[in-house]
């Protein structure tokens, strides 16, 4: 098993086990995928404005969940500190600038993806899969901040 799972599964596989859930969940809830609104799930319920954890909290739980016992399944008993790139190009002493690199990051992650109704997997798997236009213009412009960013920052080091 864990010669099996040493190694992630092709893009080709999990792209087609991602259009299933997708289409599973239009076609027997009406509802499209997206991890966002689990996370305001768990703050809502953690901040007693929701009664109960919905089924998108559960979906943010099994993203989580799944990966990590993916991880010890393939023999990987332990999370690995850094942040890929980030760890590997900046020295031991610039852990504040990484720490916030992050935190810049994820705030903005998180107030674009609330201004977009929704976040990249909410809008690009779900939204653009449902042809919404208001989705095609999120997506686009997450992607085009990205690459932005990527440029951005290998300047910056370069």
């Amino acid at each position: 098993m864990e010669d099996f799972l040493s190694h992630r599964p092709g893009w080709y596989v999990i792209g087609a086990l991602i259009g299933v859930v997708v289409l599973g969940l239009l076609a027997t809830i009406n509802e499209r995928i997206g991890v966002l609104g689990g996370y305001s799930n768990v703050l809502e319920r953690a901040t007693e404005r929701a009664p109960r954890l919905g089924w998108k909290a559960w979906f943010l739980f099994g993203v989580v969940g799944g990966s990590l016992v993916f991880r010890l399944l393939a023999g990987h008993s332990t999370v690995h500190h850094g942040y890929g790139w980030l760890t590997r190009t900046f020295t031991h002493d610039q852990t504040v600038v990484v720490g916030g690199f992050l935190l810049v990051a994820g705030a903005l992650i998180g107030f674009g993806a609330k201004t977009a109704g929704g976040c990249t997997s909410g809008n690009g798997l779900g939204g653009c899969g449902a042809g919404s236009p208001a989705s095609f213009t999120a997506t686009g412009t997450f992607m085009a901040v990205a690459i932005g960013s990527s440029f951005l920052i290998k300047g910056l080091i370069a």
